[in-house]
């Protein structure tokens, strides 16, 4: 009884903040109602969703920038792991450099970022002027934009990232990389061999990790881009949110709630399964 009375706050705040809003969520998902008629029950929602081709066409926008934004992050911060996991003075300044961007809010980084993207008078075309690039409007361009917005995610989470490699690299003991080292395993064999599948439990938190940002994180596209051009870097979340708020069809909204959420907890539980497989060794 006393566990349960010292838990009871906690529980309370969860079970307000959390688990009712899912299951809020969940029931509007299934629920139809039109103006001045009954409330009715069923997959309307979700059919409606299938067909809506606007849809179709963000969930192809929030596939690709997942895929253009976790890869690079995940592929650069291990490789500044690598590099800096040695303890210096040297090590020590890169590092707070390459964590700077995240005590950034990504709004403000946002708005810095419009003017590095400035068509002509930019920061970028400043500097490709040099090698005789013209203006260029990056945020302005369908075939541009959303790689913009992906440039700025990846500065934004990959001094992030980092921090979780240099963590699990500190947990790998040297004993295993000397052994390597004296049967006479190069540096790529090492790595390949020994420190990637020891990195897998960490590679599987910070996937999900990457994951939930690639869907939460929209403030930088509502002040760069606003969802375009063209709805070219329109992802799921804004979609939501212009369902809900801008278009009051909180049905439709819910069920692409419930249908995002889904398929990133599908996700999340097969990458935990795929890259914590391996042996875990204490020192």
């Amino acid at each position: 009884m006393t566990a349960w009375l010292l838990l009871a706050p906690s529980l309370l705040f969860l079970a307000a903040f959390t688990y009712w809003p899912v299951i809020g969520v969940t029931l509007r998902s299934f629920t139809q109602q039109r103006y001045g008629q009954q409330a009715s029950w069923g997959f309307d929602n979700f059919r409606r969703l299938a067909a809506d081709a606007h849809f179709g066409h963000v969930l192809t926008n929030s596939v690709l920038y997942a895929v253009g934004t976790i890869i690079p992050s995940l592929a650069l911060a291990l490789g500044f792991a690598m590099a800096l996991r040695r303890p210096g003075r040297l090590a020590t300044v890169l590092r707070t450099v390459l964590v700077m961007p995240q005590l950034i809010p990504l709004v403000a980084a946002a708005a810095l970022f419009v003017f590095v993207f400035l068509p002509g008078e930019g920061l970028l075309d400043h500097y490709l002027a040099y090698f005789g690039r013209h203006a260029t409007n990056w945020l302005g361009s369908p075939d541009l934009a959303l790689w913009a917005i992906i440039a700025i995610t990846i500065w934004k989470n990959t001094g992030y990232y980092m921090l979780f490699f240099l963590a699990g690299l500190a947990g790998i003991p040297d004993e295993l990389i000397e052994a390597a080292r004296v049967d006479g395993a190069h540096g790529w064999r090492r790595f390949v061999d020994v420190i990637l599948p020891l990195l897998g439990p960490t590679f599987g938190f910070v996937t999900v990790i990457a994951m939930v940002n690639t869907l939460i994180q929209i403030d930088h596209i509502i002040v760069m881009t606003g969802g375009g051009p063209s709805d070219r870097t329109n992802m799921i979340l804004y979609y939501i949110y212009q369902q809900a708020e801008q278009n009051q069809d909180t049905g439709l909204a819910a069920a692409a709630t419930v249908l995002c959420v889904g398929g990133l907890l599908l996700l999340s539980v097969l990458s935990l399964r795929a890259l914590e497989r391996g042996i875990h060794y204490e020192s």
